[in-house]
């Protein structure tokens, strides 16, 4: 008799080197399929996704079996009113051409896209001193990683309830799974290209949320079109540690302080990371 596989047969694929030894899922998933990149030169699969919205309590289920699965679970959202799910539910992703986190420093990487973003140019539409302004206090000198706050919670159990946070507000996400072995990485290997418009390889993107994991509990748990959400289980506790964090913020998306100048972008943002379990980004 030949023994039935440990996975379904549609993610055993999702696996690059074909090994699925051990590898087990207990969780009944609903209908979806694997999803081959519709532009890249590969034919793998880059992630499953389910055909319908994704229930309560699943997410959590499926992120405690991501041990002996090697499935990571996303929360995917598409673009509003778009009836090919953008972009998961056409395979707008590109998954062959991104590097490896392991490649990137993250403080290296913090670094140098904050010298790119508060850099003064000729033809910016801000003056000197609205630049500036804008990541007051710091101006153009980068603070640095800044110490980890206290752990509040179990990143785990953080993880598993903002999942739930985020269907009730954003009911329409599907669920994906992803071949990664952590959360940070899921984006890289699903071929995600949201913040493209800053950087074409998402593996820099996955090697800061490995270190976000590290230093602040952070988990990946959504993903859309162009944004990305995280739990996190060590958020700042006063305004001095959300203003450091948040400087890693505008250096890792700088459209979430650019969208709202006034009247101190960075102080103004730093408020509302103070007691927040919750980070979200987006890039224009």
């Amino acid at each position: 008799m030949i023994d039935e596989p440990s996975l379904p047969i549609d993610l055993m694929g999702l696996f690059a080197d074909g090994n699925t030894t051990g590898r087990t899922l207990s969780v009944s998933l609903p209908p979806g399929r694997a999803v081959v990149s519709d532009e890249g030169k590969g034919d793998a699969p880059a992630f499953w996704l389910s055909d319908r919205p994704a229930l309560a309590g699943m997410w959590a289920r499926l992120r405690a079996e991501h041990a002996r699965s090697g499935l990571w679970p996303l929360l995917l959202d598409g673009r509003r009113h778009d009836e090919d799910f953008r972009p998961w539910g056409n395979g707008e992703v590109l998954p062959e051409e991104m590097s490896s986190p392991d490649l990137h420093d993250p403080a290296d990487l913090l670094s140098s896209w904050w010298d790119s973003h508060t850099r003064i140019d000729d033809d910016d539409m801000l003056t000197a001193a609205e630049r500036l302004a804008v990541t007051a206090p710091y101006g153009r000198r980068w603070p640095g990683l800044t110490s980890p706050p206290a752990v509040r919670t179990d990143p785990d159990r953080a993880s598993d309830d903002f999942a739930d946070e985020l269907l009730t507000t954003c009911g329409s996400m599907r669920l994906g799974l992803v071949a990664a072995d952590r959360g940070a990485d899921a984006v890289t290997v699903a071929g995600w290209t949201g913040p493209t418009n800053y950087t074409n390889d998402t593996a820099e993107i996955s090697a800061v949320l490995r270190d976000w994991e590290h230093r602040f509990g952070a988990r990946v748990v959504g993903v859309g079109f162009a944004t990305l959400f995280l739990s996190v289980a060590a958020p700042p506790a006063d305004r001095e540690e959300a203003l450091a964090v948040a400087a890693e913020h505008f250096a890792f998306c700088p459209d979430n302080i650019w969208q709202g100048r006034e009247p101190a972008p960075l102080g103004a943002y730093a408020e509302r990371l103070i007691d927040n379990g919750s980070w979200a980004f987006w890039w224009d």
